[in-house]
C-alpha cells in the first residue's frame, strides 16, 4: 500500500481495536507491516485480542484521555470501530447509544480535527436503512432506521459529511450487514456477553455451553420460511477496511458501502450447516416471531468490488461457520 504522502510506515490509530472486528482489523495490520495502536476502554473488548501494536487503555467519553494519545503519538488514519451495537438494548436505554455512539464519536473528531488527522474510516451498519424497500440493498436506498442504534450510526454517518465540507476530514463508512466468523489461526473471534448473534448461539449449542436454540418464527416470505440475513466472513470485512485506508490516500475522497455476501443465508440453512460441520444434533424451539425482523436483509456490494476492488472471498456460509467452530470447540 502507498502509505502517506512521504512514503513513511504508514500509523493507524484502531479505536475499539479490542473488540471482535477491531481485534482482528489490528491482527491484519500488524501482519502488513503498518504501524498500529489501539485505544479501547474494555468496557466490551478483550486485552489478550490486541495482537499486534501498542494499546491504551482509555475512553472516548474522556476528550482529555484522547487528547493525551494525540499528544503521544502521531496518527495517519484513525479507524473506528467503539461503538454499543444491541439493537434491543438501544430501545430501551437510547442515552447510552446517543452517547457512547455519538457524543463520543464527536469527542474524537474534534481532537482529530486539533491534532490535523484528515482521514477517517468509519464502521457503520446496516440498520441505519431500517425496513428494506427493496433488496439487495444498494447505497441509493432510502435511510429511515427504526431504532436508536440505527439512528446513533446514522448521525455519525451525518456528523462525518459536514465535517468533510466544512473541515477537510476525509471518511469512509463502511455498512455492515452481519459480521460473523473468526480467525482462521483461531485466536481471535466472537466473544460478546451477553451473546445475541445467531451464528455463535448456535456454535454454543453445538458445543454444549447452551442447552438448545430459538428459531423465532417459520411463516417468513422466504423459500423455507425462515428469515434470511447476510453473513460476512469477519476477514472479508477488515480487508474491505484495509482497501478503503489504501483508497483515502490515493483518491483523497470520502465515500459510503455497504458490504455483505450479497446472497443471504435463512436460519435453517445456518442451523443446517452448525450441525453438518459439528456431526451435532441441535435441539431447535419454535418460537414465535420478533417484531421488526425483516424477512430479508441482503446488502448488494457491487459499488465496493467495484472502488475499492474489494471481494468477499471467504463469506461461504460452511467456511464462516467451521472456523468460528474451531474457537468455540476449545472452550
Amino acid at each position: 500500500m502507498n502509505s502517506n504522502p512521504n512514503n513513511n510506515r504508514l500509523s493507524v490509530l484502531v479505536v475499539g481495536g479490542a473488540g471482535f472486528i477491531g481485534s482482528h482489523m489490528v491482527k491484519m495490520l500488524g501482519k502488513e507491516g503498518l504501524e498500529v495502536t489501539t485505544f479501547d476502554n474494555l468496557s466490551t473488548g478483550h486485552r489478550d485480542a490486541v495482537k499486534y501494536g501498542e494499546f491504551f487503555r482509555g475512553n472516548l467519553a474522556d476528550r482529555a484521555n484522547i487528547s493525551e494519545l494525540f499528544h503521544k503519538k502521531k496518527f495517519d488514519v484513525v479507524m473506528h470501530f467503539a461503538s454499543s451495537i444491541n439493537v434491543g438494548e438501544s430501545v430501551n436505554k437510547p442515552a447510552k447509544y446517543y452517547q457512547n455512539n455519538v457524543a463520543t464519536t464527536l469527542n474524537l473528531l474534534d481532537v482529530m480535527m486539533e491534532f490535523n488527522v484528515k482521514k477517517f474510516i468509519f464502521s457503520s451498519t446496516a440498520a441505519i436503512f431500517g425496513e428494506p424497500i427493496y433488496s439487495p440493498i444498494d447505497e441509493l436506498h432510502p435511510k429511515n432506521p427504526i431504532n436508536p442504534y440505527g439512528k446513533s450510526k446514522l448521525m455519525v454517518e451525518q456528523m462525518l459529511q459536514d465535517y468533510d465540507h466544512a473541515y477537510g476530514l476525509k471518511s469512509i463508512c463502511l455498512r455492515y450487514f452481519n459480521a460473523a466468523g473468526a480467525s482462521p489461526e483461531g485466536d481471535l473471534a466472537e466473544r460478546h456477553e451477553p451473546e445475541t448473534h445467531l451464528i455463535p448461539l448456535i456454535l454454543r449449542a453445538a458445543s454444549g455451553r447452551n442447552k438448545d436454540i430459538s428459531l423465532f418464527g417459520q411463516d417468513y416470505d422466504t423459500k423455507d420460511g425462515t428469515c434470511v440475513r447476510d453473513y460476512i466472513h469477519v476477514d472479508d470485512l477488515c480487508s474491505a477496511h484495509f482497501l478503503a485506508i489504501k483508497h483515502l490516500f490515493e483518491l483523497n475522497v470520502s465515500g459510503s458501502f455497504n458490504l455483505g455476501n450479497g446472497e443471504g443465508f435463512s436460519v435453517k440453512e445456518v442451523i443446517e450447516s452448525v450441525e453438518k460441520i459439528t456431526n451435532t444434533k441441535l435441539t431447535v424451539l419454535d418460537k414465535p416471531r420478533r417484531t421488526g425482523d425483516p424477512d430479508k436483509l441482503i446488502a448488494n456490494s457491487e459499488l465496493a468490488k467495484m472502488t475499492l476492488k474489494w471481494e468477499a472471498k471467504d463469506s461461504n456460509l460452511d467456511r464462516i461457520i467451521a472456523d468460528a467452530w474451531e474457537v468455540e470447540k476449545n472452550f
